[in-house]
């Protein structure tokens, strides 16, 4: 089984592996390259170290990388106390404590800039004995030749700690990324507080003094340096030692700059790519795209912002999918069509500033008894969405069935509020309505209005509009309200009865206009001789041409009715 498939099964043990083997092998390898390379260029291209003591030089830098190793080693082992016992838990599924697990997080966060800062204190430590050790060994010469000899020294292995502390950190926080997501379960990594941070911008600054700025650092030193040494030895000998350095350091900064440039770009470009696919899923629409969250950088931010961001698209999907089919019902609610009724001509459209409103029309059938009559109505509840949809339904449903029964409208009305109160009364919404029945054989009009706008009624013949008006208020406010009806006689052929919401009145355009009603009489006095069906077109044309694109505010529902007999 690969060491892939055995993190996949259990990642607590390639987790556990990490500490006991992985990172700690790393640092002292790192460390060991790093110390290498100083004592090679020092003891054998430097010469800052006498070559014929080469034994006794090698024995002391020896002893003391095995004595900082073993500092850092107890340091770093004691640290870590809390993360060994938290995986040791978490390798036989037993609980953890929530107070662990928030101090694990922060260590884990933090194990990066530990080691490496672990590693630049023993660098430090081992700058200030090659310093003192050189500058004992270095028997002749006065007190300025020797501190002047010392400090090249302590740059120098100053330098090569920084170096060295920078290729660790970046090594380690490239491992710790696969492992970050698993102390993080329930994300949050970028929320964790008390944490080191090394923003995108530092860490280029980092790259760039290390890859660029320091190799020419060195060089111009070493120029400098080995113009000074002409002065006193033969060119020839400082020009050939000068070539040594040259493609000593040239090697050494080339290999750092590769190795920190590679890891930078990958840290950045893996990221991305992951994002950019992830991205790819959500516009094809699969809201289950994930970015794993394994940095706690901008990048990792940016991560987060995804997933929070594809959480809620899934919402507003679902909210979409849920808008549409309750439009899709409330739309099978109004009526399909214009009912064909002798002596009548009548047409009804409603338009919704959302998905879903509260305007509501119907045709109604009266009782048995009173077969040749057709009962209109309009309402407007309260609010719009989906609550506005559902009382819509439940006030159809009410006056459908209560209209079926015997009774007056008014009592159909009062019914109707009396138990639209009582499903109502704790959410404060309501509905206005007007409803009204018309009677052929008898030319005469009946209606109830329950707040409503009064319908218009026009009259050709004298040219005249009057509002069928009457007391009432809307229904689900007072249960114990009793509706009164109000009558019309002596109908007339060509006189029109027109029902509408306020969204019609109020509608504004994009100076803050109100449409109102005065072009709705001019529309229905010039195109009185027009089927309902034209002169409820022309309504909305004009109002579409009044707001010249402008949003719907609030929904909009009219009702023509033409006296044809």
């Amino acid at each position: 089984m690969t060491n892939e498939q055995n993190t996949k099964r259990n990642p607590w043990q390639f987790i556990n592996a990490f500490f006991k083997r992985k990172y700690t092998i790393l640092q002292i390898g790192a460390n060991l390259a790093g110390s290498g390379i100083v004592t090679f260029y020092f003891m054998f291209l430097y010469q800052g170290l006498a070559v014929p003591d080469a034994k006794k030089n090698l024995i002391v830098i020896g002893i003391m990388f095995v004595g900082l190793v073993i500092i850092g080693y107890v340091f770093l082992s004691r640290w870590q106390r809390d993360l060994d016992r938290f995986v040791d838990l978490k390798m036989h599924n037993q609980a953890v404590d929530l107070d662990l697990l928030k101090k694990v997080q922060r260590k884990i966060l933090n194990l990066p800039y530990i080691c490496s800062l672990t590693s630049l204190f023993n660098w430090f430590l081992a700058a200030i004995i090659m310093t003192i050790y050189s500058s004992i060994d270095l028997i002749e010469g006065s007190f300025a030749v020797k501190y002047f000899h010392g400090s090249r020294i302590f740059i120098g292995v100053i330098i090569a700690g920084i170096v060295t502390c920078a290729i660790i950190f970046f090594s380690i926080e490239k491992s710790c990324t696969k492992i970050w997501p698993h102390f993080f379960p329930d994300g949050g990594l970028i929320k964790t507080s008390a944490v080191f941070r090394l923003r995108l911008h530092v860490r280029m600054l980092v790259i760039f003094g290390l890859s660029s700025v320091m190799p020419i650092i060195l060089m111009a030193v070493l120029s400098y340096n080995k113009a000074r040494m002409m002065l006193v030895l033969p060119p020839q000998d400082v020009i050939g030692s000068l070539l040594y350095l040259t493609a000593f350091l040239l090697v050494v900064a080339l290999a750092t700059v590769i190795f920190l440039s590679r890891t930078f770009s990958k840290s950045i470009i893996a990221p991305v790519r992951r994002m950019e696919n992830a991205m790819v899923k959500v516009e094809a629409g699969d809201f289950t795209a994930f970015v794993p969250v394994d940095t706690n950088d901008e990048l990792g931010a940016l991560a987060e912002h995804f997933n929070q961001m594809t959480e809620g698209l899934k919402e507003r999907y679902q909210l979409r999918r849920s808008l549409d089919l309750a439009k899709e019902v409330q739309q099978n609610l109004l009526p399909k069509a214009n009912p064909v009724v002798e002596g009548l001509d009548i047409a009804g459209k409603s338009i919704y500033c959302d998905e879903t409103g509260g305007d509501y029309y119907d045709f109604i059938s009266i009782g048995d008894n009173d077969k040749h009559k057709i009962g209109v109505a309009i309402g407007d509840v309260s609010g719009h969405g989906i609550s506005s949809a559902l009382l819509m339904a439940a006030v159809r449903s009410s006056l459908r069935q209560r209209s079926s029964l015997p009774g007056g409208i008014s009592g159909i009305m009062s019914d109707v509020n009396r138990q639209l109160v009582q499903d109502v009364e704790d959410s404060g919404q309501f509905i206005t309505m007007f409803y009204l029945t018309i009677d052929p054989i008898e030319r005469q009009l009946q209606w109830v209005r329950a707040g409503h706008d009064p319908a218009i009624f026009y009259d050709p013949g004298s040219d005249t509009f009057e509002e069928l008006a009457g007391s009432g208020i809307a229904l689900g406010v007072n249960e114990d309200w009793i509706f009164k009806e109000f009558t019309k006689a002596d109908l007339h052929k060509g006189q029109i009865i027109f029902l509408s919401t306020d969204g019609i009145w109020e509608a504004r355009n994009d100076k803050g206009e109100m449409f109102g009603k005065e072009p709705i009489y001019n529309i229905i006095r010039n195109n009185s001789s027009l089927s309902a069906n034209e002169i409820l077109e022309i309504i909305f044309e004009s109002l579409n041409s009044f707001q010249k694109g402008f949003k719907v505010e609030d929904d909009i529902t009219l009702l023509i009715i033409k006296i044809t007999y």
